[in-house]
């Protein structure tokens, strides 16, 4: 994919926040001192009044938002994972996932693909802190296409949600000519029927050079792309089980509370637990200081690792 358009989640989230906010004078920005990171600088450019920079105080800026919710705005809450999911847990939980209020957490910089900023701004439980709200709801896009469709459909859920974005540009994937994004809705990118490679975030282009090895080496991979971790296309999930009885999961999020544990769930649920499952993801681990791909390879975040893994159930 050395020649395909790559762009970071965290443009396209920027780029297209300032179209809505263009389209509907009900959406405001919060921001904690971080709106060039976050690329809703943009925005801010565009209608100052509406964009909020809160300074390093991200538990009072979720309070904030959550009171702009109440008086009938469309917050987007704004700033890195680590700090989003993280340090402002508490006023999240109990401010905007108690009373259910109309929130969208846009967090960027998650992930191990941060780079060089090291295991304190990197962050691998996000998704897992944000499942264990009643009513989140979690997207993690997988390029920009998906992204900027993201942007605008969480407008118009009503309730809180929860959106990952990266630093790291990815692959265009999608066409946004013929894409349509659906909170909820899994994408399946290829149909197969020997092993099923569930991937999130920017692990779906790396799922799809996987799944293009296993092909040259007679292995029938269906690819699905699982934007949504909450609520979960438990569908697609129990198809894919039923159909191929073998699951690949790939994300760049800790082992443990994210999609790989959305996807055992799942099938434990549905009386499917006999379909073999195995994750791509960080081994419960911190993450280190270094650049992207290099930490990406050293945590087995590799369509290399996915291939390894898919031949594991296969055997």
């Amino acid at each position: 994919m050395a020649d395909v358009k790559k762009i970071a989640t965290r443009e396209s989230y920027g780029r297209t926040l300032a179209q809505l906010g263009a389209e509907n004078e009900r959406v405001v920005v919060l921001d904690a001192d971080l709106a060039e990171s976050t690329k809703t600088c943009v925005f801010q450019a565009q209608f100052p009044e509406r964009h909020f920079d809160c300074g390093i105080a991200e538990g009072n800026m979720a309070s904030i938002a959550a009171g702009l919710a109440a008086a009938g705005m469309i917050p987007y809450f704004s700033s890195f994972a680590m700090f989003a999911a993280g340090r402002a847990y508490e006023q999240i939980r109990n401010s905007i996932g108690y009373p259910h209020l109309n929130v969208k957490i846009c967090a960027s910089h998650a992930g191990i693909s941060v780079g060089e900023d090291g295991a304190t701004h990197q962050c691998v439980e996000d998704i897992a802190l944000m499942r264990n709200i009643p009513g989140m709801v979690i997207v993690n896009p997988a390029d920009d296409t998906e992204a900027s469709q993201a942007v605008r459909a969480i407008a118009d859920w009503n309730g809180p949600v929860y959106m990952r974005l990266g630093r790291l540009a990815v692959p265009v994937i999608n066409d946004p000519e013929t894409y349509h994004f659906e909170i909820g809705k899994a994408v399946t990118l290829r149909e197969g029927k020997d092993v099923t490679i569930i991937a999130t975030g920017l692990m779906v282009a790396r799922a799809m050079e996987a799944a293009d090895q296993l092909e040259q080496q007679g292995i029938s991979v269906r690819l699905i792309n699982m934007h949504t971790i909450k609520p979960i296309d438990k569908e697609a999930i129990v198809k894919a089980a039923q159909e191929t009885g073998r699951i690949v999961t790939a994300e760049e999020h800790s082992v443990i509370g994210g999609l790989y544990s959305a996807v055992c769930e799942t099938l434990l649920e549905t009386d499917n637990g006999s379909c073999k499952v195995r994750p791509v993801a960080v081994m419960d681990q911190f993450g280190q200081s270094g650049p992207a791909e290099e930490l990406l390879t050293l945590y087995g975040l590799t369509a290399e690792n996915i291939v390894a893994k898919a031949k594991e159930v296969l055997a």
